[in-house]
């Protein structure tokens, strides 16, 4: 009886990293523009409430987001053209950009929980209402936008860190829109036709006969 060599059969390559590339960018593209779209919206809305004292009684004041802090609309705004240059460098580039994608979700975060009790804008408010510049604000009440606005940050924040830890796998911008270092091939001259005009002069020139066979 001959011997039998048991020969393993091979196994597909595992679909892992491709699968887990289409995930990352899947999630980050919707955390990232999700987070953008939040935080501008939340910075529209009103965040604080309260009344200033004037001749005529209690004045009702308001404040939105973009009143008490610019921050966190200027660095959805980063944040989303962040995620859009993601994809168009490589290497060191993109880990840079996802570090920028990253750090904006975290100033939008911070800058949102920092303006949750902030009375400064609606302080000037008071004083320009009631004529006096040392006015406070009274009975101050604050909204739940700036913590909308806190998660809008966070996801963006989510989008930097898929970006950093999977970003290589993602695919860039395509290279036929980059330039490339390598030299062009030149296109072959067109054969000359004997029998125009111009062709029949040159021959003259250099003491050829056009005419001979």
């Amino acid at each position: 009886m001959e011997g039998v060599t048991a020969v393993p059969s091979p196994r597909p390559e595992p679909a892992g990293p491709s699968r887990t590339g289409r995930t990352s960018l899947a999630a980050a593209l919707l955390s990232g523009a999700l987070g953008a779209a939040v935080a501008l919206l939340a910075t529209r809305q009103e965040w604080s409430e309260g009344t200033a004292t004037v001749a005529g009684g209690a004045f009702p004041l308001t404040a939105k987001g973009s009143d008490v802090t610019g921050v966190p609309a200027a660095l959805a705004v980063v944040g989303l053209a962040a995620l859009v240059a993601v994809f168009a460098v490589r290497r060191a580039g993109r880990l840079a950009v996802a570090a920028v994608l990253a750090l904006s979700g975290a100033g939008t975060v911070a800058a949102a929980l920092l303006g949750a009790s902030d009375s400064t804008a609606l302080d000037e408010k008071a004083a320009q209402a009631s004529g006096d510049a040392s006015a406070t604000v009274g009975a101050l009440s604050h909204t739940a936008w700036p913590y909308v606005a806190a998660v809008g940050g966070l996801l963006l924040l989510v989008a930097g860190l898929l970006a950093l830890r999977y970003g290589r796998l993602w695919p860039a911008m395509s290279g036929r829109y980059e330039r490339s270092g390598a030299p062009r091939p030149r296109r072959a001259a067109a054969p000359a036709d004997p029998d125009r005009p111009e062709e029949l002069w040159k021959a003259l020139d250099r003491g050829e006969d056009p005419t001979g066979a």
